[in-house]
């Protein structure tokens, strides 16, 4: 036991220690270090502006060793050295540059928000190198100014072997050339407006030799709507003149963002398209969690420590089970080789080995028996133990651990693991912490009997998320048929949730409502599908990946696609209450959705063969069992017996595949989880929650004869310019650019139709609108007025 404890403080203190630079005290130490030095550091440097003739002229070695010799540099001897590096020896006035970068540093680890911090560091380091050069080649020596001249000796030396190779001429050019990439680098807006001036320049040759060509004078045959058009064409042309801005995507009549006609025309081949995309393309990688730049995960204080430091399993303990599994078997005269054991939270695992010519069955029948003699619950007999030459027997400890959940979420496993969605759901019969990546399983099956710990599993693996994934990566949809379990989660809805446009409550808890949303969601998996398509990948994040490189834009329907956790508390009443309109979207989500990053998780306290059906099954493959009756409600759940020899409390059998996992779950009480939800709420957040697509029942009346379009909405001109520019008719687009309630978005809908600017819903695909300008649009909407 000494020589285990020895080795369990080493393990300790070496994960202390490299743990330190995740210490958020150490970091915040840090950053005040280094903010500090930043100011000395720049007032030493502006004392060298007005002290460098004293300061520099000095023999450093003597300087420093004598106490008694005093320099006039503002920041004493220290800054009057700093500085003399800096500006005379290295970089020259250029130097300045490395104070406010510190100064960046520090505060980043203090957590001050500041946006692509690495590659402001690598813009200036850059730019901070290339003016030391030219002021080197500017001013030369500048007669002594502060040591070295302007540019100090890095830029003076650069600039005269650059003048001695390529000449002076020769320096200039590769020194504008230089800094013309540098600035095309550091800002794209650059890049961007060179490439609009010239083609400015081109489009203005263009469209003067068609006003030539095409001028009224030259077509007799015009009609009024023609000409009208070219006048049009005229004053927007002119309005975009005036505003600064490219024309180079505008068609007449049609919204700025739609605009790209008149170059392909006058180009012939998309130069305009290739020209923007690759100006896409050199912008900075793109980062979700800028959406919310100051929003703070919550921290493990928020937790309670239920555990304790030292195991509660004695050594007599340990004893007295060997002694006593050891004489049962030899009752029946079987003989035993070795035995061992492994200490967990709430179980003990006695590994043993039989003597040769012993029957595995022989001592798998014993299980009642060894339990009789342990006087113990939850006997479990493993014959064979996979991947190894044993026999396991699980006997519960007399005095189990409670396993925390901050435990957990602390450990090295979870802190240091790169999943995707990873859930640390507790810790084995090792006592070690089990993380598994939810992206991978990719849906799961959580069933056991009531009051067995399925909604604090629920409440581990929502808790695992929370702590691991940013709103903008990460949505919640949450199924809660009792109304009671997953209430807490409310207040997250403008961060972490998503729901149907028309729902009010965010937590769905009416059955009808949980239909909708389930169908909703298999409209986004084939919409995330199609995207996946165009993109040419084949998983989310593969495409995410692509998207934050820039290498797929916005502008042609791509998104970043967060991923999408559906819990559905209470399963069998869903089942029982609507059945195959929840089991078919339901199935054909749990088959499909893998790829694009919705994942299942559905717990019932049922298990039985109506509620887990084969089909559900057969698309759940990791499942979780905590204790259940009999072994038939066991068979239900993992395919084999033993859930029903747990000893419950949150003892669990974790089925991720082919092998089985016995899991003491992590417990987390409501006020932890009401504190960790007021600590995320209480920070800004989303305006709503987020929107699914919406979905429209296959029966549902489409007979809107009775709208009366004499009595339209106040916002029907504006949604019909709405849905005209996206090109989709869109009941939730509406409510999200207007801030009004479904049922108004509905009806505005409904007068859309009828108005014949939008066509009927058909299915999951978007309506189908019927004007492909504002142009003509606004000629509908003022012979409707009249």
């Amino acid at each position: 036991m000494a020589g285990k404890n020895s080795t369990k403080n080493i393990r300790s203190n070496k994960g202390k220690s490299k743990s330190i630079f995740a210490d958020e005290k150490f970091k915040i130490t840090l950053g005040l270090i280094v903010s500090g030095f930043s100011i000395f550091l720049f007032i030493s440097m502006v004392s060298y502006i007005f002290t460098w003739k004293t300061d520099q002229s000095f023999e450093w070695s003597k300087v420093i060793s004598n106490p008694d010799f005093r320099v006039e540099n503002w920041a004493g001897k220290a800054g009057a050295y700093f500085s003399n590096q800096l500006i005379n020896r290295w970089f020259g006035v250029s130097s300045f540059c490395i104070p406010f970068l510190l100064i960046l540093t520090g505060l980043k680890l203090m957590h001050v928000r500041i946006a692509s911090l690495f590659r402001i560091i690598r813009i200036a380091l850059v730019g901070m190198l290339l003016l030391s050069i030219w002021l080197g080649y500017v001013a030369g020596e500048a007669n002594g100014y502060l040591g070295s001249g302007l540019g100090g000796k890095h830029g003076l030396y650069l600039s005269e072997w650059l003048k001695s190779f390529v000449g002076t001429i020769g320096t200039a050019m590769v020194l504008i050339l230089t800094t013309l990439i540098w600035l095309f680098f550091s800002n794209s807006n650059i890049l961007r407006l060179t490439s609009n001036i010239v083609s400015k320049k081109f489009l203005l040759l263009a469209a003067g030799e068609k006003t030539m060509k095409e001028s009224p004078a030259f077509r007799k045959h015009d009609t009024d709507e023609q000409v009208q058009n070219d006048l049009v064409f005229e004053t927007e042309f002119n309005r975009f003149e005036a505003e600064g801005k490219s024309p180079g995507r505008f068609t007449p009549g049609a919204p700025e963002e739609d605009i790209e006609l008149l170059v392909e025309k006058g180009s012939g081949n998309g130069k305009q398209d290739t020209t923007e995309a690759e100006s896409y393309e050199m912008l900075e990688d793109y980062d979700p969690t800028l959406d919310l730049p100051r929003y703070a995960m919550p921290s493990l204080d928020l937790l309670e420590k239920h555990d304790v430091e030292e195991s509660t399993v004695t050594n007599e303990e340990l004893i007295s089970n060997k002694n006593k599994i050891v004489e049962t078997l030899a009752h029946y005269k079987i003989q035993i080789d070795k035995i061992k054991a492994t200490i967990g939270p709430t179980v003990t695992l006695y590994e043993i080995v039989p003597a040769p010519g012993v029957r595995i069955s022989k001592i798998k029948s014993l299980e009642d028996d060894i339990a009789l003699s342990l006087a113990a619950l939850g006997i479990r007999i493993i014959a064979p133990m996979p991947g190894k030459g044993t026999i396991g027997i699980e006997v519960p400890n007399q005095n189990p651990e409670i396993v925390s959940m901050r435990s957990v979420l602390s450990s090295r496993k979870f802190q240091e693991n790169n999943y995707e969605l990873p859930i640390a759901i507790g810790k084995t019969i090792s006592n070690e912490t089990y993380v598994f990546d939810l992206a991978k399983m990719p849906h799961l099956l959580l069933a056991g009997a009531t009051g067995q710990g399925k909604s604090v599993g629920l409440n581990c693996i929502i808790t695992s998320l929370l702590y691991k994934k940013h709103p903008s990566q990460l949505k919640f949809v949450l199924v809660d048929p009792k109304r009671v379990e997953l209430t807490a989660y409310t207040s997250l809805e403008k961060h972490y949730l998503a729901k149907i446009p028309d729902s009010e409550e965010i937590i769905i808890t009416d059955t009808k409502k949980v239909i909708y949303t389930l169908n909703s969601l298999t409209i986004e998996m084939d919409s995330r599908y199609q995207l996946l398509e165009k993109a040419g990948v084949r998983n989310i994040r593969e495409y995410n990946h692509k998207f934050i490189k820039r290498q797929l834009n916005p502008e042609h329907g791509h998104r970043y696609l967060p991923y999408i956790v559906v819990i559905v508390d209470e399963f069998a009443d869903l089942i029982m209450t609507a059945g195959k309109e929840v089991e078919t979207p339901l199935a054909r989500l749990a088959q499909l959705a893998r790829a694009i990053g919705i994942h299942l998780v559905i717990a019932t306290q049922r298990p039985t063969t109506n509620i887990i059906t084969g089909v559900i099954k057969a698309n759940f493959p990791a499942r979780i069992a905590f204790r259940v009756t009999s072994m038939v409600d066991s068979r239900t759940i993992l395919d084999v017996h033993g859930a029903n020899q747990l000893i419950g409390r949150g003892d669990m059998l974790l089925a991720p595949g082919s092998e089985m996992i016995r899991i003491q779950c992590a417990f987390i009480d409501v006020p932890e989880i009401e504190r960790i939800t007021k600590f995320i709420s209480a920070q800004k957040g989303f305006l709503t929650a987020m929107y699914l697509p919406e979905y429209i029942e296959e029966n549902a009346s489409s007979d809107i004869g009775e709208v009366d379009l004499s009595k339209r909405d106040a916002l029907f001109g504006d949604a019909a310019r709405l849905v005209v520019i996206h090109q989709q008719g869109s009941t939730s687009l509406i409510q999200r650019k207007f801030s009004i309630g479904y049922n108004r978005a509905g009806r505005i809908m409904d007068q859309l139709e009828a108005a014949g600017i939008v066509g009927p819903p058909d299915g999951s695909k978007p309506r189908q609108v019927f004007f492909p300008d504002e142009y003509s649009l606004e000629q509908y909407l003022s012979s409707l007025n009249k």
